[in-house]
């Protein structure tokens, strides 16, 4: 039975102004993912607030949504087999000095809050976060 799934990525502020979309979308292309939508923009902070809202209550929440904000990003919807377990597999570690080699936040990664990309943590989550930048309404 497959379960092919949708999963929100994002290419962070710090990857994009290092000319690494193209690099890091080829990376989802060779691991199978479907980039179905993809958009380029630059969030205001209230945007990045209400994206970022379910960390609201976390220490590194105003950081995180000053960061996402700061610069151009480039958000997509990716389409796979398993594609939430399989991104967040392939992104690795928050911290990318803790990511496995071979993962783009290891290979990209300058800090835990520039770790170059973003992607859904649960199938909730992803369709959350795809509505956020891919509303149909």
């Amino acid at each position: 039975m497959s379960n092919i799934e949708q999963t929100l990525s994002i290419i962070k502020p710090d990857a994009v102004e290092r000319n690494l979309d193209q690099q890091i979308k080829t990376i989802f292309k060779n691991k199978g993912f479907k980039i179905l939508k993809e958009k380029k923009l630059r969030l205001e902070k209230s945007e990045a607030e209400q994206f970022y809202k379910v960390h609201e209550t976390k220490p590194f929440y105003n950081d995180l949504c000053e960061y996402l904000s700061s610069g151009t990003i480039v958000v997509m919807v990716l389409e796979k087999e398993n594609a939430i377990k399989s991104n967040r597999n392939l992104m690795g570690a928050t911290d990318p000095s803790k990511a496995e080699e071979g993962t783009i936040r290891r290979q990209f990664g300058k800090s835990i809050d520039k770790n170059s990309v973003h992607g859904s943590d649960s199938l909730e989550n992803a369709k959350i976060e795809i509505d956020f930048f891919f509303k149909t309404s």
